[in-house]
């Protein structure tokens, strides 16, 4: 079938909103989702810095929500045809990480949504010269008019939603959220700290402030600052003076958990600073640089450890997340600003140079 699609071809190169041929037949497992909207995150920016460990030319987009219009059946495709679906990261289903309901730590999960996704022996995604295009962006591709996705990567919403803002659900917003509500296990009386107060560190915020939390949030930018005492946190500029020390008397001690999302490596160390005894440091980020850390941030118990996808099974928190939107405790929608597809690049600027927290695109160019 032929669609519309977001296609980077190089690294160096802006998006290109072409017309491409996409395999119309869902196979066994797998299901053909109509997408409302797609979520850019700065995973898929990443890919530009990739050094060719992604392959290109693809299409991205891994934070996609539609109606499934096909499927292929299956003894595990419990999803039908009209269903209104969020997409999330791919997993191979049978590994000990999955079967322990770890899919994030999938043993395939690089393979799957990073590096060229399941082998095929005919393209699913060509372009009009017929040059196969890379499909499976964590399992997804979603930066398109339809998508082609394994059914395990979908979970069934409430149609009465806002479904082309939902997307993010699937990423961003999950990993913040699924950082303070499974890995930390917040609740009331707790204390946090983050730092970043972008989309999964706002999110994380929101996700505090609903758990009953007391939240510091750190960033260098003012309008994100403000969003984060909008959600409930109290608010720091990064360059604040005597950081952890602030942090430790707003927190009566030293805040029991921290989030960083800026994978800075002056700010990993004064989250360490700011933790008290036996506190708990995750990290969400890639680092890109070695991480010094010094003396005496590990100290007293303290410990730091990587997330992955907010450790969620997105079949179960993404209903959560939903649940909460509804009762207008996770206000997520008021980080997001829609761009029809073919402005992505306008949408890429945007978030770049942090004048939108979270871009969504709309195939159909529903923008506002």
């Amino acid at each position: 079938m032929r669609i519309q699609a977001a296609v980077l071809r190089s690294g160096d190169s802006p998006f290109t909103v072409e017309e491409v041929d996409l395999r119309e037949e869902p196979g066994a497992g797998e299901i053909l989702v109509e997408i409302a909207g797609s979520g850019m995150c700065r995973t898929d920016l990443a890919v530009r810095r990739s050094a060719g460990r992604s392959p290109l030319p693809a299409v991205l987009g891994h934070e996609g929500a539609g109606v499934v219009v096909r499927t292929g059946g299956g003894p595990d495709t419990e999803i039908g045809v009209g269903d209104h679906v969020v997409l999330s990261f791919d997993s191979c289903g049978h590994c000990g990480s999955c079967r322990a309901a770890a899919p994030a730590y999938c043993d395939s999960f690089a393979a799957l949504n990073l590096f060229g996704g399941r082998k095929e022996d005919t393209p699913r995604l060509t372009d009009a010269a017929g040059g196969a295009l890379a499909p499976r962006w964590f399992g997804q591709s979603s930066f398109a008019r339809y998508a082609l996705v394994s059914a395990r990567n979908a979970v069934r919403v409430d149609p009465a939603l806002p479904l082309e803002l939902l997307g993010p659900l699937g990423c961003g917003f999950l990993t913040g959220a699924g950082a303070v509500l499974n890995t930390f296990r917040t609740g009331p009386g707790d204390t946090l700290a983050v730092y970043g107060a972008g989309a999964v560190g706002l999110a994380a915020v929101m996700a505090a402030t609903a758990a009953g939390a007391l939240t510091v949030a750190v960033d260098r930018h003012p309008g994100r600052l403000a969003l984060a005492e909008r959600f409930g946190a109290l608010a720091l500029h990064a360059d604040t003076p005597g950081l952890p020390e602030r942090i430790r008397r707003l927190t009566d001690g030293g805040a029991r958990y921290a989030l960083d999302t800026t994978a800075a490596p002056p700010l990993i160390n004064d989250a360490l600073r700011a933790l008290r005894p036996t506190g708990v440091l995750g990290l969400v980020a890639r680092l890109h640089t070695a991480l010094p850390l010094e003396t005496g941030t590990l100290d007293r118990g303290r410990s730091v450890r990587h997330i992955c996808e907010g450790d969620a099974v997105p079949a179960l928190l993404i209903p959560r997340l939903t649940t909460l939107w509804q009762a207008g405790r996770f206000p997520f929608d008021q980080l997001i600003r829609t761009y029809p597809l073919t402005a992505v690049n306008d949408a890429e600027r945007d978030c770049e140079a942090g004048r939108v927290v979270k871009p969504v695109l709309l195939p159909e160019g529903r923008g506002r």
